[in-house]
């Protein structure tokens, strides 16, 4: 996803599930296979909101094979760059499975 107005329409549209490092806004939809990763200057400087990033999609690009098709929006919190990684992908799990999104 590029536009504001894709992920406006998730984040209005959609439902969303949370965990204590990241928020998933999610719109499941048959044919559809889009994918955005946020991170509000809350969360610091440019180099950190990068870093959250960057881990969020490693995460999507090893699960991403099992979700179900739709669009998933992935928002950083201030923990997503400190905590270690397992814990992180822990977090990213319990998301996408409390939001029923594993096939």
């Amino acid at each position: 996803m590029k536009t504001h107005k894709e992920f406006q329409y998730i984040y209005n549209k959609g439902k969303n599930s949370h965990s204590n490092s990241v928020v998933l806004f999610y719109f499941l939809k048959k044919g559809t296979n889009k994918v955005g990763f946020t991170a509000t200057k809350k969360i610091g400087n440019a180099v950190v909101r990068n870093r959250s990033k960057r881990r969020l999609r490693s995460l999507f690009n090893q699960h991403s094979t099992s979700l179900k098709d739709g669009s998933y929006i992935f928002v950083a919190k201030q923990s997503t760059s400190k905590i270690p990684f397992k814990d992180l992908e822990h977090d990213f799990k319990k998301v996408l499975t409390r939001a029923k999104c594993f096939t």
